[in-house]
């Protein structure tokens, strides 16, 4: 039986892929890593197997074809593809108690299955513009980044989701030596990366090209790196984003500090679109979530890939591992 600490899964949006996901990863991980689903066991597909707990050690005793559930009675049944607005308070619960669950030390880590904001504002009046930003209220207002990652290739976007017009106007340097410092501490306390490497991209074509296609870089990207260079911190950069993702690049850095989401998001698609894992940097505690939606247009249908699910269980568990939880 082991004794490690388990992953606290979240069910996500009933009427999405999630109920059918967790099952899966079951299936996928069995013994390897012990988790555990937050949710309603009546939104689970029928036929799937699974066995109720009262806390989360006692996941490590149900049998590894079967998914342990911590129970969380929701509004109504399950109708895939079809948010029920009297549902988007239990979600956002399951979220919390997964969070508390972290924070007494019963659960290693959260990893959330898939959420839809709007369903959530409609039925809850949700504030927050995602997961990432509730999360960071829970942990009492941490200042968090957002990375992407697998095996072959680490990003962080340092604006998120936002009109490409807006860009630049978003970009200040200290937004940017914020993100860049936040993510050089999670490479070294999550990752184990005692010396991280950081590739920092242009904003513009061939990083500016001397100011020929724009001067941020020279105006003050560049000495941002330089300063933190000159700190002790290996920083390269601003380099040309176009000739940052080729597999011989790839290998000269341990993360891509990327200037918006398109930059960072795909490339990263473009290598691993199944496995990729969404991370949330800067929290006191270790969060992860697979890098897709909610898949109303495949729920209920058997179709979910689990893929990038349990490579996040993994990640967690191997996070969650290096900061000795």
């Amino acid at each position: 039986m082991s004794t490690v600490t388990p992953v606290a899964l979240t069910c996500g949006e009933p009427a999405g892929i999630g109920p059918e996901i967790a099952p899966r990863a079951r299936a996928v991980l069995g013994r390897e890593l012990p988790f555990f689903w937050i949710g309603d066991p009546l939104h689970l597909p029928e036929g799937t197997a699974w066995a109720a707990i009262s806390v989360p050690r006692e996941a490590a005793a149900v049998p590894p074809d079967v998914l342990p559930v911590l129970p969380h009675g929701f509004a109504g049944l399950r109708r895939p593809g079809r948010p029920d607005p009297a549902q988007a308070q239990g979600v956002i619960d399951v979220i919390a108690r997964a969070v508390a669950l972290v924070q007494s030390g019963e659960a290693s880590a959260v990893c959330t299955l898939p959420i839809n904001k709007k369903a959530l504002k409609d039925g809850a009046g949700f504030a927050f513009p995602g997961h990432t930003e509730y999360l960071a209220h829970l942990a009492g207002g941490a200042e968090v980044v957002m990375m992407l990652a697998c095996p072959g290739l680490r990003v962080v976007p340092a604006t998120i989701h936002i009109a490409l017009a807006e860009v630049p106007r978003a970009l200040t340097p200290e937004g940017l030596e914020k993100v860049i410092r936040i993510t050089h501490a999670s490479l070294i306390r999550d990752f184990g990366v005692a010396q991280p490497r950081l590739a920092v991209a242009g904003l513009n074509p061939h990083a500016g090209e001397g100011g020929a296609m724009g001067r941020e870089e020279m105006d003050w990207i560049a000495p941002l790196c330089d300063r933190l260079r000159a700190e002790g911190m290996a920083v390269a950069g601003p380099l040309p984003a176009d000739t940052m993702f080729h597999a011989a690049a790839r290998a000269r850095y341990d993360v891509a500090i990327c200037m918006y989401h398109d930059q960072a998001l795909i490339p990263i698609k473009t290598i691993d679109f199944a496995g990729g894992v969404n991370v949330t940097l800067g929290l006191p505690f270790v969060r992860t979530s697979p890098d897709h939606g909610t898949a109303f247009d495949i729920a209920g249908l058997g179709l979910a890939d689990p893929s990038s699910t349990v490579a996040a269980l993994r990640m967690a568990a191997t996070m969650a591992a290096a900061r000795g939880a």
